[in-house]
């Protein structure tokens, strides 16, 4: 009886321990080229050939006073449209909100009245001359980037203003709302570019009717940051 158990016994272990043998030396090996495919992997890897292009991107200097001048048109209801000139000068209180001071002055022509009569004056000369000044709060709604070739970029903004002041024409003082459009561009961290376009609007009855007189301006300017 204890023979044939032993025989039993045997012909069960001896199977066994034939698989593990072949199975243990095939997990190490299987263990071992775990162990290297990450080396594999990365030998394997293709890296990407990117030319980098290196841009010079101005920035606004760290002084956040702007001064400078500008010309263009100004267009005076009733009295043509005319040369102007003037100066600006600005705080920026952040990287969105700037406080603007101008001031600017036309000498207007005649209105179409005076030119169909054949001699009628209504404006002798020193009174055809129109100055203002100005105080506008800025908004810099679209603030961005201008691309010139491949290497240069131009710090950008297209602002808003609206402000009021004041406006000296036909010998009269007037209260003038001011509202505009503006883009400003550096082509380095020092100078400005500024592009505009406002409407200068005050009451007056110079022509026998009351009325608000929308007087726009187009303009064009240098400004120096310090």
């Amino acid at each position: 009886m204890e023979g044939r158990l032993f025989v039993f016994l045997l012909g069960r272990a001896l199977p066994l321990a034939l698989a593990t043998g072949l199975v243990a030396p095939a997990l190490a090996a299987e263990s071992a080229d775990a162990k290297d495919e990450p080396a594999a992997v990365q030998q394997r890897v293709i890296e990407p050939d990117i030319e980098r292009r290196d841009i010079k991107e101005p920035r606004i200097d760290t002084e956040d006073f702007e001064v400078g001048g500008y010309g263009g048109l100004m267009s005076v209801e009733d009295f043509g449209v005319n040369t102007v000139v003037g100066l600006r000068a600005a705080y920026h209180i952040s990287e969105s909100f700037q406080l603007e001071a101008t001031y600017g002055q036309t000498d207007t022509g005649k209105t179409s009245y005076e030119l169909l009569s054949g001699g009628a004056q209504l404006l002798d000369d020193s009174e055809r001359k129109l100055s203002y000044y100005d105080l506008s709060f800025g908004w810099n709604l679209l603030p961005g980037e201008a691309f010139i070739g491949r290497k240069h970029a131009y710090n950008t903004a297209l602002y808003l203003m609206a402000g009021a002041g004041s406006t000296k024409f036909a010998g009269d003082n007037h209260f003038t709302a001011v509202a505009g459009l503006g883009f400003r561009m550096l082509p380095n961290d020092w100078l400005a570019v500024h592009v505009d376009m406002r409407d200068h609007m005050f009451d007056t009855d110079l022509l026998g009717e009351k009325k608000t007189a929308h007087n726009f301006e187009a303009q064009i300017g240098l400004t120096v940051f310090f």
